[in-house]
């Protein structure tokens, strides 16, 4: 039996195995699978491909349960910017999808891609504490985003690929860090223009 037979009659016996509420078929099929195939790797990373749809789902569960901790306050002021970054996030995401820039191979369901969860959950709250604890510190703002955004590309994103949930095609990790820090410069940008247009609102009304 060829690689690409095994990979694809396993794939559906696991897929059979999840339907069924088996989780012990889809480890038995993995231990069976790792010895009929040249490359034991190829069952690990059969298993690998429903964990990764749980680490995305868990990803946004934690980033949005963390906004449990921020005050109402902060939620209300930062609410449209990090909505506003959301929006941006899923338009370059788009674009990035036509040029093939990078490329998400997980879906957390048929219909919903894997950018899902980066998109809704980690980018739209990481803007509220970002910007929380260090707005109206624009040099303290660039070095937090900097550092945060080099951990994504050098650090996380090699295991997105390991783990076959995404990966750079077309662009180089120095690129990447570009996108972000123009994304960074937006969402200051827009809060910074919002709560000018706060002040100014507030003392036409006086």
């Amino acid at each position: 039996m060829s690689v690409p037979n095994v990979i694809e009659i396993t794939s559906r016996l696991i897929e059979l195995g999840n339907q069924k509420k088996k989780p012990y078929l889809s480890l038995i099929i993995f231990l069976f699978i790792g010895k009929i195939t040249p490359d034991r790797e190829i069952g690990r990373w059969l298993i690998d491909m429903k964990y990764s749809k749980l680490l995305l789902v868990l990803m946004m569960v934690f980033s949005w349960f963390s906004l449990v901790f921020l005050d109402k306050k902060s939620i209300k002021r930062f609410f449209p910017a990090s909505l506003f970054m959301a929006i941006i996030v899923r338009m370059v995401n788009v674009i990035a999808k036509k040029r093939k820039w990078w490329w998400w191979y997980e879906k957390i369901h048929p219909s919903v891609s894997g950018s899902f969860p980066f998109v809704w959950g980690s980018f739209f709250v990481s803007s509220f504490w970002i910007l929380k604890y260090t707005y109206g510190n624009f040099m303290r703002y660039i070095g937090l985003n900097l550092f945060a955004h080099s951990a994504f590309t050098y650090i996380l994103e090699p295991y997105l690929q390991k783990f076959g949930i995404a990966s750079l095609v077309r662009m180089k990790k120095h690129q990447l860090m570009y996108v972000f820090i123009v994304l960074a410069f937006l969402l200051y940008g827009f809060q910074m223009v919002r709560e000018k247009a706060i002040v100014k609102k507030k003392v036409s009304l006086n």
